[in-house]
């Protein structure tokens, strides 16, 4: 029987890994300077967007633990970037949301994570871009057995 071969100079799933890791890379080289780490910026720009997500919803939404993010979100509340309820407001749910400092935090970050994706983009023009965000969505809900959706970014 012949055994299966990928060609990693062909191979989508390889680039896409590649681009993946170099966009880790730029990301965590911005947000260096400003003291943060990938993660802890993505909680930051989840809770901007989506205020008063729980422990559980901000551990899917970047791609972490409970229990990691949990431990984030105790150093962020001592820091004074998050507050969460002392009680549940319902069931086990803490809701957190950001405050003033954390949206200062998350703006800074924001832009610098903004320039990364821009200079990863530039050879891109906006139909380009579309075009590729529709792609990268599409693979995706292919690999999650979902529908594609017609979102543009």
């Amino acid at each position: 029987m012949r055994q299966a071969r990928i060609d990693l100079d062909s191979s989508v799933g390889y680039a896409l890994k590649e681009a993946a890791s170099a966009l880790r890379t730029a990301m965590e080289d911005a947000l260096r300077p400003l003291g943060m780490t990938i993660t802890h910026y993505s909680c930051l720009e989840l809770l901007a967007q989506r205020p008063g997500m729980s422990n559980s919803e901000l551990a899917r939404g970047t791609f972490v633990t409970r229990q990691s993010m949990n431990t984030l979100l105790q150093q962020l509340e001592r820091e004074g970037i998050v507050t969460r309820p002392s009680t549940p407001t319902s069931g086990k749910v803490l809701p957190t949301t950001l405050t003033e400092a954390g949206r200062r935090q998350r703006e800074a970050a924001s832009a610098a994570v903004r320039e990364v994706e821009l200079r990863m983009t530039r050879d891109l023009d906006e139909e380009g871009r579309a075009a590729a965000f529709r792609l990268l969505r599409g693979m995706v809900a292919a690999l999650r057995d979902e529908r594609p959706s017609d979102a543009t970014g």
